[in-house]
């Protein structure tokens, strides 16, 4: 379902957003750190390289995801595993864990947290950002256009993803576990260059499920063409590239206790 090559095409733009997130994770020397949902794991060796001695894994449950991270670039304490995020369970407990973008896939998410957070070392940490986005016009387009005569039966009910909670819940349901918790929303506006640069966005994303609904053929071609031009009118271009704002959440949680572990 998911295409590297497609995600990384804005990737500065989609890497921002966690290194804002990871940013207020103030762990000093932490044994153990897991990236769940860790795509193409670029990021995810980032978090290698801020805590060197560090034991890094990367969880992803999409095979061309995790084969694309698992190259040569890898170093020797970090390593990728191809897993559901709602399946994942560490073999010991864990000081900082990170869900970068990957939650809106998740229906039972906020039933999930409690579990991470007792996943955590004592003082440990867990960082999760998840896009906002369910109001824009990119997604209400989209959904509208799937459920039109001409696409339901192809595309209608294809799931592009999930109701996500908005930053004062995720706050209070975390509090309420005892944790102490920093949670906001930033609405980037991205200056996006070239043709159709909404949809090309869209199709590393959002849009990963239509496509694979449609197939590679012409009802494929067609519904871009026709989806495109809606996001041309809601996104016009000017002069200096194509604007399109972008709602995030993101929450950074500390289970109580002093840290344990202080490196390997």
């Amino acid at each position: 379902m998911w295409d590297p090559v497609q995600y990384e095409r804005f990737a500065d733009e989609r890497s921002r957003p966690f290194f804002e997130l990871v940013g207020r994770v103030n762990a000093e020397r932490p044994a153990r750190v897991v990236d769940l949902g860790c795509g193409t794991g670029a990021l995810t060796a980032s978090l290698s390289s801020r805590w060197p001695e560090a034991e890094v894994t990367g969880v992803d449950s999409s095979p061309e995801m995790v084969a694309s991270a698992a190259g040569p670039k890898a170093p020797g304490r970090l390593c990728f595993r191809l897993a559901d995020v709602r399946d994942w369970r560490p073999a010991a407990p864990v000081d900082v864990i990170v869900a970068n973008a990957v939650l809106q896939w998740v229906p039972e998410h906020p039933t999930l947290l409690a579990r991470w957070v007792a996943d955590l070392a004592p003082g440990g940490w867990l960082a999760f950002q998840v896009p906002g986005n369910d109001e824009s016009p990119s997604h209400l387009l989209l959904a509208r256009l799937r459920r039109s005569p001409r696409w339901r039966a192809l595309a209608g009910e294809t799931t592009l993803g999930h109701r996500v909670l908005e930053p004062i819940e995720y706050l209070e349901r975390l509090a309420g576990l005892g944790c102490s918790v920093d949670a906001w929303e930033t609405t980037y506006l991205h200056v996006l260059p070239g043709a159709d640069p909404v949809l090309e966005w869209v199709k590393g994303t959002a849009l990963r499920p239509v496509l694979r609904a449609l197939g590679d053929g012409a009802d494929r071609e067609a519904f871009l063409a026709e989806y495109g031009a809606l996001l041309r009118e809601a996104y016009p271009a000017r002069p200096f590239g194509t604007i399109l704002p972008f709602r995030r959440l993101f929450v950074v949680a500390r289970r109580p206790g002093e840290t344990a572990t202080t490196g390997a």
